[in-house]
């Protein structure tokens, strides 16, 4: 599937229906907070999963009681693309069943 990247206002645009997502240095970055590591490793792991089913991959950064995930699309220069979108909803649809709350 070809994708090209979005413009400005088209990220803006879908950052709105992302509520807690922010837009810097062309990539998309969530930072979620947990009661303890055991809830951060675990949605860690369950990004991982939804990641290989996409074929498409984020940075993810696992602390204590932390995850950070920074996503943009390498094969069109590192911008933000649908399918970054894409990969965030999915993200941000399962982060609740772990606890996950605002960073």
């Amino acid at each position: 599937m070809a994708v090209a990247p979005l413009g400005r206002q088209e990220v803006q645009d879908r950052l709105e229906r992302l509520p807690g997502w922010s837009w810097a240095e062309d990539r998309l970055i969530r930072h979620y907070a947990f009661g303890g590591h055991p809830q951060a490793a675990a949605l860690v792991a369950e990004i991982a999963r939804i990641q290989d089913e996409l074929n498409h991959h984020s940075e993810l950064t696992l602390g204590y009681n932390t995850v950070g995930v920074t996503v943009n699309t390498h094969s069109v220069g590192g911008k933000v693309t649908e399918l970054d979108f894409g990969l965030a909803r999915r993200i941000e649809d399962v982060a609740a069943a772990h606890g996950a709350r605002t960073a």
